[in-house]
């Protein structure tokens, strides 16, 4: 059984071409193929209403076999009908025993939280605030990595915590509770399905959760809870994972010195060297590049210095000498 509710009646184009989109809808459905009884596929009508066709084993897709009862233009025979009253005396008597939830931001709605295209109170007539050139860029990559304020300043208003699930988010988990749920598709990204207790398993986040964060550059993997304190400070949160450390090289042979070049923008490259070489050479310098020039075991030097690692690394050269003399006293 497939449930829509709260959906807006719009395409959108933030994230996702259409052929992208057909492609992820192909690969989240094939999902629910997993999770139907193999005994059933094939036999059992998945809208068992007088006169409606089972589904049948015409095809070995698997992904056909397990949405085209879902997914219907109609065809055979006509049929009565349906009622909500016939939904629930169905669903009572289990002949619906797989239902598929598709949720947007209309369940949201009464907990307080606004949606995107409502005239007047939807999120993008109050988007003027952030200058935005059109009010879709707040979710566009481009312009997150061009100014990725706006939208940490909206999710701070949409953080978990801040609003509360209702009676729609409970409805279903109740269904969870009567193992009738077998997925719930869901835009929203305020985690009220989570906080209802609808388990992370049972969900598909299609827009995206605020229970995890990736960085954009080393694709490191972080718990949404570690960013709240500076979502909340109004601190954008960044990852410095990766440091590039160019030193001792002339970047004259390929591939190795096309490396120097290869890394995101958002890296800081320090180059400590006799010469300006590679894309320093080119006058092509980056935000967040450092040069150092001169003697490279004296750029080490200052780098350790400021780093205040000068006792370590005299008492660890000092064991490597102390091994050496050792070594060849024996011999």
């Amino acid at each position: 059984m497939l449930i829509l509710f709260g959906l807006q009646p719009y395409m959108s184009v933030m994230a996702y071409s259409m052929s992208s989109r057909l492609f992820l809808y192909r690969r989240w459905f094939s999902r629910i193929n997993r999770g139907i009884p193999t005994s059933d596929r094939g036999q059992r009508s998945l809208c068992p209403c007088q006169g409606e066709r089972s589904l049948s084993g015409q095809t070995n897709s698997p992904w056909w076999n397990a949405t085209k009862g879902l997914f219907s233009w109609g065809g055979g025979a006509a049929a009565e009908q349906q009622t909500l009253k016939g939904i629930a005396k169905n669903m009572l008597e289990q002949k619906y025993k797989r239902v598929v939830v598709m949720a947007g931001a209309g369940i949201s709605t009464p907990s307080g939280i606004p949606d995107f295209r409502s005239p007047g109170n939807g999120l993008y007539d109050n988007l003027q605030q952030y200058n935005l050139p059109y009010a879709e860029a707040i979710f566009e990559i481009a312009f997150f990595h061009h100014n990725p304020k706006p939208f940490f300043t909206l999710a701070k208003e949409l953080y978990p915590g801040n609003f509360q699930p209702n009676l729609t988010h409970y409805f279903v988990r109740l269904l969870h509770k009567k193992d009738l749920l077998l997925r719930m598709y869901t835009q929203n990204i305020d985690g009220l399905e989570r906080l209802a207790g609808i388990p992370p398993e049972m969900l598909v986040e299609a827009h995206g959760t605020f229970a995890t964060a990736t960085c954009t550059v080393c694709r490191s993997k972080y718990k949404g809870e570690d960013l709240r304190p500076d979502l909340m400070s109004g601190v954008i949160p960044k990852c410095l994972t990766y440091l590039l450390l160019i030193m001792g090289t002339s970047l004259e042979v390929e591939p190795f010195a096309s490396l120097a070049g290869a890394v995101h923008s958002s890296v800081p490259r320090l180059l400590i060297n006799r010469d300006l070489v590679g894309p320093f050479a080119l006058r092509n310098n980056r935000p967040c590049d450092v040069v150092l020039l001169g003697d490279v075991v004296s750029g080490i030097q200052t780098l350790v210095n400021a780093l205040g690692w000068t006792q370590e690394l005299d008492a660890l050269m000092a064991a490597a000498a102390d091994k050496t003399i050792t070594k060849t006293n024996e011999e």
